[in-house]
């Protein structure tokens, strides 16, 4: 299956561990700049606990704000479980849910209150949803390249999880580096075995890192015939289920340029770009 190449901005990846709650019509005026720029999807909120990610309460709020008219971009938006995906299945705006499957048990227990096992019955139940309504689930596969527990990992283990997955007809998985521990060597070793060995399933990456060691993921990952990247401007965000210290995105004002060098990406309205840039810059600080 020939895939084109997708870019993914993370807004609500940025979000929603910052640190002081960002006023509802900021997030508005954010995401629809962002929705002018030209990238396949933009991650905008999720369906989850306001108790567990207090900065994303007022997605519904944000959804019933957003101008999609003239915006070729998709909505993605993250949900934990089924009650999650309940609600958010009835937004006609949104196309993909996006389920945080993760193979570190520790995590897993403290992401979504659930064990690994109990997960996979909730992406069957979430898959359910969506197929009756249209939608298409996107599983990241969370601490696909290590964690900080002690948890056992090793490659094995991911391709085990993945390959469940994709028996129920998942069709996007995206391979997330959480809190940053992946090396270069593991994100092209782990991601060419799956594009490799799954070419029906989409198979990208959602990479935290530094602006020091960005390029050699990003390159890894291509080298292993990844098109789908995921990032976020300035670099900011994490996971704030993961570990008290937030390791940032991968900088999307890093890779647009490198992408269009390489001739990947030449669709983007860079003045609508430089617009989001300055408004980012005005919300995270």
């Amino acid at each position: 299956m020939q895939q084109k190449f997708k870019l993914i901005e993370c807004p609500r990846d940025a979000m929603q561990g910052w640190k002081h709650f960002i006023p509802t019509q900021k997030k508005i005026e954010y995401i629809n700049a962002l929705l002018k720029v030209g990238f396949d999807t933009i991650d905008f909120g999720s369906f989850v606990s306001p108790k567990a990610i207090p900065q994303m309460a007022d997605t519904r709020d944000v959804i019933g704000n957003l101008e999609l008219g003239n915006t070729g971009s998709k909505l993605l938006a993250i949900v934990a479980n089924e009650r999650g995906a309940t609600d958010a299945v009835v937004y006609d705006e949104i196309t993909y849910l996006g389920f945080p499957f993760s193979v570190s048990e520790t995590f897993q227990k403290r992401n979504t209150n659930s064990t690994i096992e109990e997960s996979l019955n909730r992406v069957e139940e979430i898959q359910n949803l969506c197929i009756k309504n249209t939608k298409q689930l996107v599983v990241y596969i969370s601490m696909g390249f290590g964690n900080p527990y002690g948890d056992e990992y090793n490659e094995a283990i991911v391709f085990n999880w993945v390959d469940k997955l994709v028996a129920m007809d998942i069709k996007i998985i995206s391979l997330a580096d959480t809190v940053g521990l992946a090396t270069a060597a593991q994100v092209k070793s782990v991601t060419k075995h799956l594009v490799d060995s799954l070419p029906d399933i989409e198979i990208g990456v959602h990479l935290h890192s530094t602006a020091i060691n960005w390029k050699d993921k990003v390159d890894a990952a291509l080298h292993a015939g990844c098109k789908r990247f995921d990032g976020a401007l300035k670099g900011i965000g994490g996971c704030p289920m993961a570990n008290n210290e937030l390791v940032g995105n991968m900088d999307t004002e890093l890779m647009i340029p490198y992408f269009e060098k390489l001739n990947l990406l030449d669709h983007l309205d860079k003045e609508a770009l430089q617009h989001c840039s300055q408004l980012a810059t005005s919300i995270f600080v």
